[in-house]
């Protein structure tokens, strides 16, 4: 689990495993049409890379008194997140059925992080990561005993879940803004948008691709099998404290921001 949070894990599947969570209209939805400003991600991008590797490195790392701390953080923004009366797309930010479906997309971003930057990692640790990823899901709102039981289970509700997918016009066109930067400076995006891009479509499964309607070619998967490469390769020869240098800042942050009472979400 500490490898899958190595620094190029965020920075190369992070925005495709978003699109993935957002992919079931009623979390699309609920984010798209947030009240909760200082969480939107396409308004503040910054902010939300800083909650979201909080959430993960607690997740992952924390105690049971800072995951309690963090869940109630998240609940203090997520209450305002639900639909009104009458609204054609009903959610609820509090429904476990979605948190589950959000914890179950970390999980798969996580075991595709581990194949890619790891390759050949014994099935028997990807077994113990999974039980462990349990904690993605408890750390929202999600009861234990929720998780499926195996990772062959996992499949069958991921496969159930892929089905599910959908998205309308209002979450199409944030997550294609989201895909291809468009909330950025225009300094950021014209250096960043193509690399980026390139990352999140090409580590985005094709079901979700094609909801999200996009065109991919055959020269955009030879530019992602470029990238994926180098990226994994520097990843490899850089050392230990480097790669996890990130992760380890924010955890101490969020362990600093809960202590002291500061605001993490």
């Amino acid at each position: 689990m500490r490898r899958s949070l190595d620094a190029a894990v965020p920075l190369a599947l992070g925005n495709a495993n978003v699109i993935m969570q957002l992919a079931w209209l009623p979390i699309g939805r609920g984010v798209a049409e947030s009240p909760v400003e200082s969480g939107r991600v396409d308004r503040h991008p910054v902010k939300r890379l800083r909650t979201t590797m909080s959430f993960l490195v607690v997740a992952v790392y924390g105690t049971d008194e800072e995951r309690r701390g963090l869940r109630g953080e998240i609940n203090r923004q997520h209450r305002h997140v639900r639909s009104k009366p009458g609204a054609d797309v009903a959610y609820n930010a509090f429904d476990p059925e979605l948190q589950l479906w959000v914890a179950a997309c970390l999980w798969r971003g996580t075991e595709d992080a581990l194949r890619w930057l790891y390759p050949g990692v014994p099935e028997a640790e990807l077994d113990a990561c999974y039980a462990w990823a349990e904690r993605f899901g408890t750390t929202l709102q999600v009861r234990e005993g929720r998780w499926p039981a195996d990772r062959e289970a996992f499949e069958d509700y991921w496969r159930e879940g892929v089905s599910k997918i959908r998205m309308d016009d209002v979450t199409r066109r944030y997550l294609q803004d989201l895909t291809l930067l468009r909330g950025l400076p225009a300094p950021v995006r014209l250096v960043a948008a193509r690399p980026l891009s390139t990352l999140t479509l090409g580590f985005l499964p094709e079901p979700f691709r094609a909801e999200l309607g996009l065109p991919w070619t055959p020269r955009d998967q030879a530019r992602f099998e470029r990238l994926t490469r180098t990226i994994a390769a520097i990843n490899r020869v850089s050392p230990r404290v480097l790669r996890q240098l990130p992760m380890n800042a924010y955890l101490w942050d969020v362990r600093r921001r809960l202590r002291t009472g500061r605001p993490v979400v």
